[in-house]
């Protein structure tokens, strides 16, 4: 895709200074069937650049609302920029399944496109994914290894394995990789309100967001499940990330069903152990930092956790990543991303 083929600016629905562009993508499967083309979003402050940028992508059922992640990048120099994938958050469009997809792969190009842009423009580009996002940033580095399209590698409670039980681990995994094939539309989960109540003002929470864009009423799908597991798969045979890794976890798991005490400083979405038994397997630069007290979102956490995961963050940066280091080469800065999406990943093995 062409940068001229990306829309203008507009007021972001944060608000001034907040600026979003949509970005119009190739057509998918959903477009064969509904008839309507995918788009991504790209959200960003309008203010005098800097010179290194973060790109940030949300996680399942999400979307950007993080203005403070933002502040606290620019007092290190760093330009935030977010991604809201095709079918999430600003993104979606009346007709699409919101929040669904097949193949992991395929937010590739968005990424790609996203990268396209910023990186002849920054001496330094880092990606930072939240959850879903976690995995998806991974898988793209990975598959985009040796290009020098960004820099460092940041993830956020990243998903990186199935919580759960044995059976639902080893068993269940096969069985919805055949009905995720041969019925992806069919629902097979549904999220646990708990954990959106206890962030959301509206219910005792401190952050305001978009309930439309942001909420438990989603489904499960098949075929998500069955994508997401195969990526675990390609996790757990290891990956080759070639630049600095920053994996961050909170300190424990709590319940991931109801409602307990702890939902906002616990992790009561993933296995905080298994972050950090996969998080080796992504290069061989990775470094594993702990939050005590952190959220699912770490982001979101509440004080202190919350600063604690900002500096964390900010402190790899500073040191990996320094402000005295040289631009980027005109090799990697003149270089497009590829425009392709990355193939699907293999068949699952047993996590």
């Amino acid at each position: 895709m062409a940068d001229d083929d990306v829309t203008s600016e507009v007021t972001d629905v944060l608000g001034e200074p907040w600026l979003a562009r949509t970005i119009p993508l190739r057509p998918d499967r959903v477009t064969a069937r509904t008839g309507i083309t995918p788009v991504a979003t790209l959200v960003r402050r309008d203010e005098p650049p800097r010179r290194r940028a973060v790109l940030y992508v949300h996680g399942f059922v999400d979307y950007f609302f993080h203005p403070h992640v933002a502040a606290a990048l620019a007092e290190h120099g760093y330009d935030l920029y977010a991604l809201d994938l095709r079918d999430y958050g600003r993104s979606i469009r009346p007709g699409r399944p919101p929040n669904d997809i097949t193949d992991l792969g395929l937010y590739s190009e968005e990424l790609d496109t996203a990268v396209r842009l910023l990186r002849p423009r920054y001496e330094r580009l880092v990606l930072l994914g939240h959850s879903t996002g976690g995995l998806i940033a991974a898988l793209w580095a990975d598959a985009r290894q040796g290009l020098g399209l960004i820099d460092a590698l940041v993830l956020n409670s990243p998903w990186l394995d199935l919580r759960g039980s044995w059976a639902q681990r080893h068993v269940l995994t096969p069985v919805l990789d055949v009905v995720g094939r041969v019925a992806p539309t069919a629902v097979v989960a549904r999220l646990d309100p708990e954990y959106g109540k206890a962030l959301h003002s509206a219910t005792g929470g401190e952050w305001n967001y978009d309930l439309a864009w942001k909420s438990s009423d989603f489904p499960v799908t098949a075929g998500f499940i069955r994508t997401v597991r195969r990526g675990h798969a390609r996790v757990a045979r290891g990956l080759h990330v070639d630049v600095p890794v920053l994996v961050l976890r909170s300190d424990r798991s709590g319940p991931d069903k109801g409602w307990h005490e702890e939902l906002v400083t616990t992790d009561s979405v993933l296995d905080v152990e298994q972050i950090a038994a996969r998080a080796p397997l992504l290069g061989p630069d990775v470094t594993l930092a702990t939050v005590p007290g952190g959220a699912h979102d770490l982001a979101l956490s509440p004080a202190p956790a919350r600063e604690q995961y900002l500096h964390e963050v900010t402190d790899f940066l500073d040191r990996r990543l320094p402000a005295t280091a040289a631009p980027a080469t005109a090799a990697a800065t003149a270089r497009p991303a590829p425009t392709t999406t990355a193939p699907p990943p293999p068949p699952p093995a047993a996590p």
